[in-house]
């Protein structure tokens, strides 16, 4: 006869708190090699903060705050905790920088505030492919790692909240 075994134990006030965040990770892909490293430094840091999470690339920085609106909307039954924006934007010699810079900054600011959600922008806005590998790719400056922990800190923060109700 098989051992009975009990069901497990509802979430206390504390339990969702404690839970292992779900993440999204949204990626553009633009600049591969910088994608990468941004990526390497996101994914050690939710590893390291026992968080579960799941990838979504997209062609370039324009794209990620709409592929962060559909993902949301299709984890409906299963939400996400938080959410790492990865990307890189580059200064060329048009006004296309600041208005790549510019609107995907704006359009995660809009989703985190609209939709309450934990976002860490580690999209780089630089002057050139240096300044991108030094933030990217050196641990203590990747911006991966810095917006993964940033968008940790968010979860955190909306969870002690909504404990408080």
């Amino acid at each position: 006869m098989a051992k009975k075994t009990s069901a497990p134990k509802k979430d206390n006030k504390r339990g969702k708190q404690d839970a292992k965040p779900r993440m999204l990770i949204v990626e553009a892909r633009f600049y591969e090699h910088i994608a990468d490293a941004l990526l390497a430094g996101a994914t050690r840091v939710l590893d390291e903060a026992g968080a579960t999470y799941e990838r979504i690339s997209v062609p370039g920085a324009l794209e990620v705050p709409a592929a962060i609106a559909f993902a949301v909307a299709a984890a409906k039954r299963k939400p996400y905790d938080g959410v790492v924006a990865l990307g890189c934007v580059i200064q060329g010699e048009t006004y296309h920088f600041e208005l790549v810079s510019n609107e995907s900054a704006r359009g995660l600011m809009d989703l985190a505030i609209q939709q309450q959600l934990a976002i860490g922008n580690g999209i780089l806005t630089v002057d050139n492919e240096a300044q991108a590998l030094a933030r990217s790719t050196a641990d203590e400056r990747n911006k991966g790692a810095s917006a993964a922990r940033a968008a940790l800190a968010m979860v955190a923060l909306k969870r002690r909240l909504a404990s408080q109700k």
